[in-house]
Parts: C-alpha cells; sequence; structure tokens
C-alpha cells in the first residue's frame, strides 16, 4: 500500500510541477505536511544533496524520499511515478505535436505556461530560503525573534554572495567550489 501511495502522490508532483526540477519543491513541502514522510529540515538537506549531486533535482529528491519511506523498493517506486506524467506527455505531444505546432491554441498555451513555471521555480525559492534562513519552529515555541533566523545560515549566505559577486579573485570560481565548501562548513558548524 505504502508503494502505490508514493506512486501516486509522485505522479501528482510530476504532472503538476511544471518548470524543472525547483518547481517540485512546492509541492514536495505539502507533501511533507500532508504524510509527515519527512521533515522541513529533512527537505532543506534534500535540496542540499539533490543540488550538489549529478540529476535532475526532482528525481533526486523523489528518489530520496522514497528510499527514506520504503527502501530500494520506494526510491523506484517514487521515482518512476514522478518521471511518468512527462513520459506520457512527451509521447503524446511528440505524436501530435508537428500538426499542431503551428495552431494558435497550441502555441498561445506553450506561451502560457511560463509565467506558470516562474512562479513554482520562484515559490521554490523562496521555500528554500525560509528553510534554510529561518528556524520557525524554534520561534513559535520560544516567541523570541532571536530564535527565527538561523544565524549560522545567513552568515555563509552572505559571504557566498560577496564571494561570488563582488570579490574578483573568486568571482569566476566553479559553482562546484562553493558547494563543496559550504558541505565542509555545514559539517564543521553542524547546520
Amino acid at each position: 500500500m505504502m508503494l502505490l501511495r508514493l506512486f501516486i502522490e509522485f505522479f501528482k508532483t510530476g504532472l503538476f510541477s511544471v518548470g524543472g526540477g525547483m518547481a517540485t519543491l512546492p509541492f514536495l513541502y505539502a507533501m511533507s505536511e500532508k504524510t509527515g514522510w519527512f521533515t522541513q529540515a529533512q527537505l532543506a538537506d534534500m535540496i542540499a544533496v539533490s543540488e550538489s549531486t549529478p540529476g535532475p533535482i526532482g528525481v533526486n529528491m523523489a528518489t530520496y524520499v522514497g528510499y527514506i519511506t520504503a527502501g530500494i523498493p520506494g526510491a523506484v517506486i517514487a521515482t518512476i511515478g514522478l518521471i511518468t506524467p512527462s513520459v506520457i506527455v512527451i509521447l503524446i505531444v511528440s505524436r501530435f505535436l508537428q500538426q499542431f505546432r503551428r495552431n494558435r491554441y497550441v502555441d498561445a498555451a506553450f506561451y502560457g505556461l511560463r509565467p506558470c513555471s516562474v512562479g513554482l521555480i520562484a515559490a521554490a525559492g523562496f521555500l528554500v530560503l525560509k528553510i534554510s534562513l529561518l528556524n520557525i519552529p524554534a520561534f513559535s515555541s520560544s516567541g523570541s525573534l532571536a530564535d527565527l533566523f538561523n544565524l549560522k545560515a545567513i552568515v555563509l549566505a552572505a559571504v557566498l554572495l560577496v564571494l561570488t559577486r563582488f570579490v574578483k579573485k573568486t568571482k569566476g570560481l566553479h559553482p562546484i567550489w562553493f558547494i563543496l565548501a559550504s558541505a565542509a562548513i555545514g559539517v564543521m558548524f553542524s547546520f
């Protein structure tokens, strides 16, 4: 039953997350609250690991959630669930696209999907900021404004921003160096 539920949840995510892997984040956030399969902290870890490993972020995250929920079979089923809608749509579209590509309604539909993708990706960006820079559970329990902000993460984000945008010597470095440095700092300072 768990495998079927994993498939259905990730099928819905794959069906409606137009715009790539980052567009899956709002769906995963909702899935976390609905199912309890993973916490917001685990979601932040999934984002970090998925961004720093090869492959599409959505697929990496589906595989991770499936694995922590139901082991290797869960990882396979969740991944298949996520990619199945895309495969179906690609097969249908490729069959008919040549006939309908010049159709103004089809063209308008593709054009209309652009703002949807931007909105989902922006929502994902805000979710990542919320999860990584704020500590809402600690603030909720204490009521202290000092507990709201994750100061270590804010300092790291500020340093990375300065290094990637304003320091001439590090501005041109490949992003993998910043990912590796951030991972090392996260381990050293227990983020």
